[in-house]
């Protein structure tokens, strides 16, 4: 599904948004939310806009381009008209799909790399060991400063059980668990004996062993068996997305008042963003993002750290 956006000088943006709303609310379902943000969902497509400062912010999407095409035309021809004080320019960019979609640029990927608690030389053996034992899936690795990430939360939440969903070849356990105290306690789900086998050589060598409990199977599995009583301080998904929805579950109601859940690839590659992927993945992370805006057991937030991490703290 194609994307495009609009970036429109002016020092009206609410004024229009709301003259928008209430014209095409007409033909239209639109939505205007408190803090100005609109959305105006026509037959053969969706218009977002909002106030920034100074300008008028639009994404319009749809099902293809000649669609596209028809919600810019609309949004723009009434956006003009109400334009009776001043002259608006409004250039919509070239449509993308989601998957092209530069999440992060390069040149700040690289500058956040630099500016972060550098990894120690067992990580950075870690790193190359995973490249040249799993080739082309060494890309499931986190990042170092996604690592650091995770360390610094555990540091902050004081967390002493833990709990991660898909441990591949150990470089976020390895974080989580340097982070817990001496007493304390990670409980590590995955399916590949192969790729554990080097997570358990790192937390040895990283003296952490006695920390962590690996528990080879379906995590689904793992997690139900678990007591019901909510004593876990920090749990991070990063495992198969089709049951990122269910691992939440059972993991939510596990979490003590002030726990925290991390979950990992909430973008998919930007691929969240366009309805028109509908692979098994994109559906259930759509799903647990959707959920976890909506559940009221927490507070959360989303951020674009690497491919997109949400932080949900258990009230």
């Amino acid at each position: 599904m194609p994307i495009s956006t609009a970036y429109v000088p002016t020092d009206r943006p609410e004024r229009y948004i709301k003259q928008l709303v209430s014209h095409l609310g007409r033909k239209a379902t639109t939505t205007l939310s408190t803090d100005g943000r609109a959305t105006i969902a026509l037959s053969h497509g969706e218009c977002v806009l909002a106030p920034a400062g100074g300008a008028l912010e639009m994404i319009a999407t749809a099902a293809d381009a000649e669609a596209l095409a028809g919600v810019q035309d609309v949004v723009t021809r009434h956006l003009l008209r109400f334009a009776t004080q001043e002259e608006l320019r409004t250039e919509w960019t070239e449509p993308v799909a989601g998957d092209e979609l530069e999440i992060l640029s390069p040149v700040a990927g690289d500058y956040l790399l630099t500016h972060c608690t550098q990894p120690d030389e067992l990580l950075r053996e870690l790193v190359a060991r995973t490249r040249e034992a799993t080739g082309g899936a060494a890309g499931m690795q986190i990042s170092h400063d996604e690592g650091a990430f995770l360390s610094l939360l555990v540091r902050m939440t004081g967390a002493r059980r833990a709990i991660e969903v898909g441990v591949f070849t150990g470089y976020s356990s390895l974080c989580v668990a340097r982070a817990l105290p001496e007493d304390g306690h990670l409980l590590a789900c995955d399916v590949s004996e192969e790729w554990t086998s080097i997570a358990r050589e790192y937390w040895e060598r990283a003296g952490v062993a006695d920390r962590v409990e690996l528990r080879i199977g379906p995590a689904l599995d793992t997690l139900r068996a678990l007591p019901a009583e909510p004593v876990y301080d920090f749990a991070f998904i990063d495992a198969d997305k089709p049951s990122y929805p269910a691992y939440y579950e059972e993991i939510v109601s596990r979490l003590r008042p002030g726990g925290l859940i991390v979950l990992d690839n909430v973008f998919q590659g930007g691929r969240v963003f366009d309805p028109a992927f509908q692979e098994a993945s994109q559906v259930a992370i759509r799903q647990v993002n959707e959920l976890i805006a909506r559940d009221e057991r927490v507070e959360s937030v989303m951020l674009p750290v690497r491919d997109g991490v949400t932080l949900a703290r258990r009230r």
